[in-house]
């Protein structure tokens, strides 16, 4: 039985890959920040499903949580089969009104982390000759929206050049880009949500149950649903000045309000 650890599990898209991943038969870990959620998560995945669920309490946003999930992604006695990188966040505001202290905390969960836990988790499954990392970025890495987008286009493309890297060894490393999901994300970030058209909206357990399939076939990019898949081709046609108006002026739209 292989093990699988996620960062972010107790919420929307991290709970979703743990649910599934849970039901395939997956032992796992599950790190966030609360103890309380995390352990109530693990014991319903383990009644449901007769999996081990163990629970690790991190924050990314501090060295010690980074390296307390390094260090597990290192234990070679217990090894970890799949990675996935989904703890993240958003900023309510725009650039110069979010302080320069939650700017550097993004980065830090966004980039630093995703770069350390993904270094410690590979270096073994590259000995074992098999593993996986999923890195969850966003829709928004291919439009110029500031820092968010400037962090989660950091993830695509260090996803795929470690993927080329490491090409042959038998790790498989992808950047899952979803676009609206129905999750706790703008609602911790006082985002409101109203304004966006129910048809962008996406479903949790089909971007995971997407996202593994992609990741099975060795694709180093998932954007899991054809009507973004059609939106992101469409932007590779405009010009990249109008590009960032058109994406300044529709987070304004359907961002933090």
């Amino acid at each position: 039985m292989t093990t699988a650890l996620i960062t972010g599990s107790t919420a929307g898209i991290g709970a979703a890959f743990a649910r599934r991943l849970a039901a395939d038969g997956h032992d796992l870990v599950l790190v966030a920040r609360e103890t309380k959620r995390l352990r109530e998560q693990a014991t319903e995945l383990h009644d449901r499903h007769g999996i081990e669920a163990e629970v690790l309490t991190a924050d990314l946003a501090a060295d010690a949580g980074i390296e307390a999930v390094a260090a597990r992604l290192g234990d070679r006695r217990h090894p970890v089969d799949l990675l996935v990188n989904n703890a993240g966040f958003g900023n309510k505001g725009r650039y110069l009104e979010v302080s320069l202290a939650d700017e550097l905390r993004m980065l830090k969960v966004h980039c630093e982390a995703v770069l350390r836990l993904t270094s410690a988790a590979t270096e073994s499954m590259r000995d074992r000759g098999r593993g996986g990392v999923v890195n969850v970025a966003s829709v928004a890495a291919f439009v110029p929206r500031g820092t968010y987008g400037a962090s989660k286009a950091w993830v695509v493309q260090f996803t795929q050049g470690v993927a080329r890297d490491l090409g042959g060894s038998g790790v498989r490393l992808m950047a899952l880009c979803p676009g609206f999901v129905r999750t706790e994300f703008h609602e911790r970030a006082g985002m409101g949500t109203d304004n966006i058209p129910g048809w962008m909206w996406l479903d949790a357990d089909k971007v995971v149950a997407t996202a593994l399939h992609d990741l099975a076939r060795g694709r180093t990019l998932s954007i899991p649903d054809p009507r973004y898949k059609a939106l992101m081709g469409a932007a590779k046609l405009v010009p990249r000045g109008m590009l960032g108006g058109l994406s300044s002026r529709t987070g304004r739209k359907y961002g933090p309000q």
